[in-house]
């Protein structure tokens, strides 16, 4: 066992965002102008692109679907929830 911290992201490959499918590439680099890095997340995904867009598919349809809530109701529900798991991300 190394004492020298990993700089993996993931347990999965992390793959380089320019060998990605055009349409994952383009949900990575936009939210990367708009938040000024790229989410470890998305890159564990990217391992897997049918995982990915099924995430991003899921998360759409919580996040933008049809409900009572604001969407910053909801973002307030994830980091409620967020929070009480203890999830630093």
């Amino acid at each position: 066992m190394s004492d020298t911290p990993s700089d993996a992201v993931s347990r999965f490959p992390v793959p380089d965002p320019a060998t990605l499918p055009e349409d994952l590439r383009q949900v990575i680099e936009a939210n990367a102008a708009k938040a000024g890095f790229v989410p470890n997340v998305f890159l564990a995904y990217a391992w897997k692109p049918e995982h990915f867009r099924a995430f991003f598919r899921y998360y759409d349809v919580l996040m933008r679907g049809e409900s009572g809530l604001t969407r910053a109701e909801r973002e307030m529900i994830v980091v409620a929830v967020s929070a009480e798991n203890s999830c630093m991300y």
